[in-house]
């Protein structure tokens, strides 16, 4: 028999050892290019201890963070339960195959001018004309913000207490409101599945809604595709919210209450309802209900009531043995047939769903049976809730509220502003102060720039003086609240007013008017920034400061490293927005500082056209400093995870996400001396 030709074991080495050179030269060809950029980016932000500038100085903090680590995910996310809010299942868009042009690709180096210039922000705003068809989205967004918000200034001025529907909400009277309203499905939705409460609810107000589940739908879950699953589930669900009025155009409305009953379960296979809040766009903690009754505890308990109650049976139910059974029977003990309700929503058959506020939580009947309870969560109130929004695979055929309150402005300024002269600010210091804290806020957060107020804002620097706060605010399309936040700024003296139309994507124009405060209007050594759902511990921040080395300039905050934008779903960027895959080394927007030097930097950019403007605030200040870190000075980045992102943290510098009530329990804290957390909402 022949043999087979067998290939040297020298010839196979060879081989190995010439796909190993091949493989070790595209390597080296690889990091010849990209490599450089990884580590100049490194080398920057990370070392032995969390705070070392680029110059080698150390910082304050100890805790030798690795920067390399520090890109933050996106906070939860339900697929399942994301999908009746955005198109996050749409497949993200592909990056374009010619190159970008040098001036957009290369954040470093030369910037592409605007288009136009808008003007300085807080001192004479020019007016807009010599419109050109190359405005980028963003550039007409405020293009159109400032022609409606200078209208809407001068509209404010014809605003009078004498005028009868202005005088009711500016002296605090109420409004008259239906004790009951009533709609049927056609109507709701012609109006986006959204039915008015134009006085809220009270205690004892209670909303029926008569409605069919649609059946099962296939949905493709790249995520199980992901774990290995299969990406194609069989999905039925839908969502029935108490919101309140939307502070921001652009950004999503309040959502009260969440309620999302899931037919077909989730990734757990079975059903399930879930409850929920949402605090400017930041989800809480999610109370699941999955057939299984939730403790009965008093503490757990909802006036009362079980927050989950029972319609499964026992997962493990053994049959119990015939002699325990003839034992029982024996002595005497009654034996209770256990009674086992089913889900109570089922693919095309009718439900009636009343929820009813009560005076701890919410509380929902399927069918005339309790099936669950929300507690209250602090930062909304029962007036709040000034819409209720049903959105999913329901089909609604009538909805009814009733004992529905009578009196109350859809806002209400006067249950908040407190007009006492220890709240009001001191008029701004001709000498030079340390630190200047830009607050965004909206028209009518009264409750929270009230809390701020009350609070951080009443620390001994702020009294001093060596530190200044102002609340930076955008007009609202209703001239009866620009009436009443013009009049709140007319008392406080805390509150610059923007003359643009108030959007979620124009929030970079807020931060260019806080750089150019504490540039112009102040002289200031360092900006800070933060929102009006921020807590500070201004003394704390003044100590991080003083401990960098003065010498260099400052970008100081909880920084991200390799951050890569999303291009889908809600907060999507499109890579003519931006064309590379990572963005630069910025700090999380709920607060962070820069030295008065980049501030000036920015106004000038700004002023001559050169100021490149991005829909997101924090990145395009990671942007400008990156600009004026390669083009002026060397900047030293000071990490510290204390400036919050999301929520609060023992010993914290800055809590994010705080409701009003929220940041007085932080102060009533730090009075007696703990920075401790209130984690609460």
């Amino acid at each position: 028999m022949k043999k087979l030709k067998t290939e040297p074991p020298v010839a196979r080495r060879l081989r190995f050892s010439h796909l190993l050179l091949v493989i070790g030269m595209l390597y080296l060809v690889f990091i010849s290019f990209k490599f450089p950029r990884f580590l100049e980016i490194a080398a920057t932000l990370s070392g032995n201890e969390s705070n070392n500038g680029l110059d080698g100085t150390t910082g304050t903090d100890s805790e030798g963070v690795d920067l390399s680590k520090a890109s933050l995910s996106s906070v939860y996310e339900d697929t399942f339960h994301r999908k009746l809010e955005d198109n996050q299942h749409l497949q993200a868009p592909l990056p374009p195959k010619k190159e970008p042009i040098e001036e957009v690709n290369n954040v470093t180096g030369p910037i592409k001018p605007i288009q136009h210039k808008y003007g300085r922000i807080i001192g004479k705003v020019s007016s807009l004309q010599n419109h050109t068809k190359d405005f980028s989205m963003l550039e007409k967004m405020a293009d159109e913000a400032w022609t409606l918000g200078l209208k809407a200034w001068k509209e404010v001025d014809k605003v009078g207490l004498n005028e009868t529907n202005e005088s009711s909400i500016l002296e605090g009277k109420p409004e008259t409101c239906p004790s009951w309203i009533s709609t049927d499905g056609k109507k709701l939705s012609e109006g986006d599945g959204i039915m008015f409460l134009p006085c809220g609810l009270a205690a004892g107000s209670s909303i029926t809604l008569i409605g069919t589940p649609q059946h099962a739908h296939e949905e493709y879950v790249p995520q199980l595709l992901k774990l290995g699953g299969n990406p194609k589930v069989m999905v039925s669900q839908f969502m029935i919210e108490l919101q309140g009025l939307k502070s921001v155009d652009g950004e999503d409305p309040p959502k009260i209450l969440h309620l999302n009953p899931r037919l077909k379960g989730d990734w757990s296979k079975r059903p399930v309802i879930e409850h929920n809040t949402c605090y400017r766009m930041q989800w809480g903690t999610a109370q699941r209900c999955d057939g299984l009754p939730s403790n009965s505890d008093d503490e757990m308990l909802v006036d009362g009531h079980r927050r989950c109650e029972k319609w499964l049976s026992n997962v493990i139910d053994p049959k119990e043995p015939k002699t325990n059974s003839w034992f029982k029977r024996f002595i005497g003990r009654e034996q209770k047939p256990e009674v086992t309700w089913p889900f109570p929503f089922v693919e095309g058959r009718l439900f009636i769903l009343t929820l009813r506020a009560g005076v701890d939580g919410y509380h929902i009947n399927v069918g005339g049976r309790h099936l669950t309870s929300f507690a209250y969560r602090p930062g909304f109130t029962l007036e709040d809730a000034t819409g209720l929004a049903v959105k999913g695979d329901v089909d609604i055929h009538s909805a009814y509220g009733t004992a529905l309150p009578t009196s109350h402005p859809s806002f209400s300024p006067q249950r908040v502003l407190e007009m006492s002269e220890k709240w009001k600010s001191q008029p701004l210091p001709k000498e030079s102060v340390y630190l200047f804290i830009g607050v965004l806020s909206a028209t009518n957060h009264f409750a929270e720039r009230m809390a701020v107020r009350k609070t951080w804002m009443q620390s001994p620097s702020v009294k001093s003086s060596n530190v200044v706060v102002r609340f930076f605010v955008a007009l609202n399309p209703r001239k009866e609240v620009n009436a009443v936040l013009k009049s709140e700024a007319a008392y406080f003296g805390d509150i610059v007013i923007l003359p643009f139309m108030d959007r979620y994507e124009l929030v970079v124009l807020k931060t260019i008017a806080i750089c150019e405060f504490g540039a112009v209007n102040l002289t200031a050594s360092y900006v800070m920034k933060c929102d009006d759902d921020t807590f500070v511990r201004v003394e704390t921040v003044l100590k991080q400061i003083e401990g960098i080395s003065s010498k260099r300039s400052l970008y100081m905050g909880n920084l991200n490293l390799l951050h890569r934008p999303l291009r889908h779903g809600k907060w999507a960027v499109t890579y003519e927005e931006w064309p590379e895959e990572v963005y630069p080394p910025y700090a999380n927007g709920p607060g962070y500082i820069i030295s008065i030097d980049i501030a000036k930097y920015i106004v000038s950019q700004h002023e001559n056209r050169s100021l490149r403007l991005f829909k997101m605030e924090d990145v395009s200040m990671g942007m400008w400093v990156e600009q004026f870190n390669s083009s002026v000075a060397m900047v030293q980045y000071s990490h510290n995870w204390k400036f919050c992102q999301y929520g609060c943290m023992e010993e914290y510098f800055t809590a994010h996400y705080q409701s009003p009530r929220q940041i007085i329990c932080l102060w009533d804290k730090l009075a007696r001396g703990h920075a401790h957390c209130c984690n609460f909402r």
